[in-house]
């Protein structure tokens, strides 16, 4: 008998997920902010504990989860839900150029509703706490590289980790279990990184920044003037984070799926 996701279950494994790689994240957010010191990942992490100790590491951690409870809950929900619903009764899986486009969708429209929850997730790790002088209308400043950056990252973890099991399983060496979600996860966080490093770097520098940039064009200009390497600033850390998180997502969510799961009664 099949068991298909529930609409929320990737919102609770991608809270699981980041409750373990949040300190990556706040130390991938430091290294793409920094202007001047070109510090590296095992620098800027001592650097964070001898300022404000271990536990700064977790600093910004209700945010990330706030954020993963609504970027991630809907692009997971979109995504799954539609190709749960297109592939009913149906022998074939969905095309990839199918899942890539309800991947962009559902990516757009999370990470636009968890613009708010992503920055105040940066300003928290970045300044560790909120400045007073943030307002209502500023919780969207960079909705436009949020919603961008989660179509790409989802095309990179949704729509490539179901084309990499599809064909992990097409194999015939491996079936549904843990070994199969490693490495499709593992190909999809790889797939994740290298697609939106360039916005998030971006992305970062925008929601972190004091008012001295005055859109999206001026901080990519600000950042092309550093160089092509600029856009991949802190991919190694940014790696390090997304690939751990992408794989801890698709397990977690997994293991959901088939002990938690709707089941589907298939005909044979």
């Amino acid at each position: 008998m099949l068991r298909v996701s529930r609409w929320y279950f990737g919102g609770l494994a991608s809270c699981a997920a980041a409750c373990c790689t949040h300190p990556l994240d706040l130390i991938k957010v430091h290294l793409q902010t920094q202007q001047e010191v070109k510090m590296r990942m095992t620098g800027m992490a001592l650097r964070v504990v001898r300022s404000d100790g271990v536990l700064a590491l977790y600093s910004g951690l209700s945010a990330s989860m706030c954020r993963q409870l609504t970027y991630s809950m809907t692009r997971f929900a979109i995504y799954e839900t539609v190709r749960d619903k297109v592939a009913d009764g149906k022998q074939e899986p969905m095309p990839f150029y199918q899942k890539v486009l309800l991947a962009s969708f559902g990516g757009l429209t999370g990470g636009f509703i968890g613009t708010p929850a992503d920055m105040v997730n940066v300003r928290m790790q970045n300044d560790v706490k909120l400045p007073p002088e943030l307002r209502r209308k500023k919780l969207f400043s960079g909705a436009s590289m949020a919603s961008s950056r989660g179509a790409l990252v989802s095309v990179g973890q949704l729509s490539c980790y179901d084309q990499a099991k599809q064909l992990v399983l097409g194999t015939g060496i491996f079936t549904d279990n843990i070994a199969t979600h490693f490495i499709a996860s593992f190909i999809a966080g790889g797939c994740a990184t290298v697609l939106c490093q360039p916005m998030d770097v971006v992305k970062t520098r925008l929601m972190s920044s004091k008012g001295e940039y005055g859109g999206v064009i001026h901080c990519l200009r600000d950042t092309a003037k550093l160089g092509p390497k600029a856009f991949y600033k802190g991919l190694v850390p940014a790696g390090i984070r997304l690939i751990p998180h992408t794989v801890l997502t698709f397990i977690f969510l997994e293991q959901l799926r088939l002990y938690f799961g709707i089941r589907v009664i298939t005909s044979t």
